[in-house]
């Protein structure tokens, strides 16, 4: 039997919508009839290949996570399912461990769009930075989705001052309504933004940096971090995401002569169990903390249509129904 599905034949081209085979769960899997699931750069990474965790196995169906139905009733978030098969279908196959059951109150979509980047603030924070109440936290590149949750994020988990950096002044603007105590615009030159942070470092001091961009502001950031905190306690820098570059230079002397402290969080330095606590804690605190996220629901067979231009800002989510 087939199911329609959102289908990879080819690494780099667009996903087509057609006819695919049904997933037979094994021993240890379930099968879910997936009802949503949304568009990630992450998803789109993988699809084209370039991603570091792309499998390589073609033809497959996209998608690494999504919501839907255990056979039960039972509605739960998923993700990587098991190749060849993937969430923007109609059916999927998921190992046991890898659903986590949705919270009365979040429904399909928002649940769909908010996992994802929601776990990458929330485990960043938590599992990496280890944040403490009371502490301040810098998001550079804050604008983004997963950076507008970080802000949030960061509130409900008791930051006492959180400081949002973007490149957009008026997507800056909106982030003191979810929750940032400061904006930072990141194109106002070099020597300015070096300034700003430096200012911002010497005032009450910044014990978390949260960065989704990398490139030039990171440097920019890393070398006033490393001067902010060298009389300080250690300075928390975890890497997410490389939205503006994915080099930076960096002397030796920054990181020998400062207390900073530089680690990345993602697939590969945290434990499939710390993703799926991570995911578990911030999907029941996205309802009690109200986490804001903007989505776009579109139906599973225009994939065609918009694969290569949506993304960013609403979450575009498919839906299979």
């Amino acid at each position: 039997m087939g199911m329609k599905a959102a289908i990879v034949t080819e690494a780099g081209k667009t996903p087509v919508y057609g006819e695919f085979r049904e997933p037979i769960p094994g021993d240890d899997e379930v099968r879910i009839a997936v009802s949503a699931a949304a568009l990630t750069h992450l998803t789109k990474g993988r699809a084209s290949g370039s991603h570091y965790s792309a499998s390589g196995s073609l033809p497959a169906v996209v998608g690494i996570d999504g919501v839907g139905q255990l056979p039960d009733g039972r509605r739960v978030y998923f993700f990587l399912p098991e190749a060849p098969f993937g969430s923007m279908a109609q059916w999927t196959v998921i190992k046991r461990e890898r659903c986590i059951p949705l919270p009365e109150g979040l429904d399909d979509v928002t649940a769909a769009a908010i996992a994802n980047p929601g776990m990458s603030s929330w485990a960043a924070l938590t599992q990496r930075a280890h944040l403490a109440a009371g502490e301040t936290v810098l998001v550079n590149g804050a604008t983004g989705t997963a950076g507008r949750l970080a802000v949030q994020i960061a509130k409900h988990l008791g930051a006492r001052k959180v400081i949002a950096t973007g490149r957009d002044p008026t997507a800056l603007k909106r982030l003191g309504a979810i929750g940032a105590d400061v904006t930072i615009l990141l194109t106002q030159g070099r020597g300015n933004l070096e300034e700003a942070f430096k200012r911002e470092f010497a005032s009450e001091g910044i014990d978390v940096v949260v960065d989704y961009l990398w490139g030039p502001s990171a440097e920019v950031l890393l070398l006033a971090a490393a001067k902010g905190g060298r009389d300080a306690a250690p300075i928390r820098f975890v890497q997410v995401g490389g939205a503006s570059g994915s080099d930076v230079s960096l002397a030796s002397a920054v990181l020998r002569s400062s207390a900073l402290e530089l680690m990345g969080s993602g697939i590969g330095s945290i434990a499939l169990e710390g993703l799926v606590r991570a995911t578990r804690e911030m999907l029941q605190a996205a309802v009690r903390g109200h986490f804001q996220i903007e989505t776009q629901t579109i139906p599973l067979a225009e994939i065609e249509k918009v694969w290569r231009i949506a993304g960013g800002i609403p979450r575009t989510v498919f839906v299979t129904a």
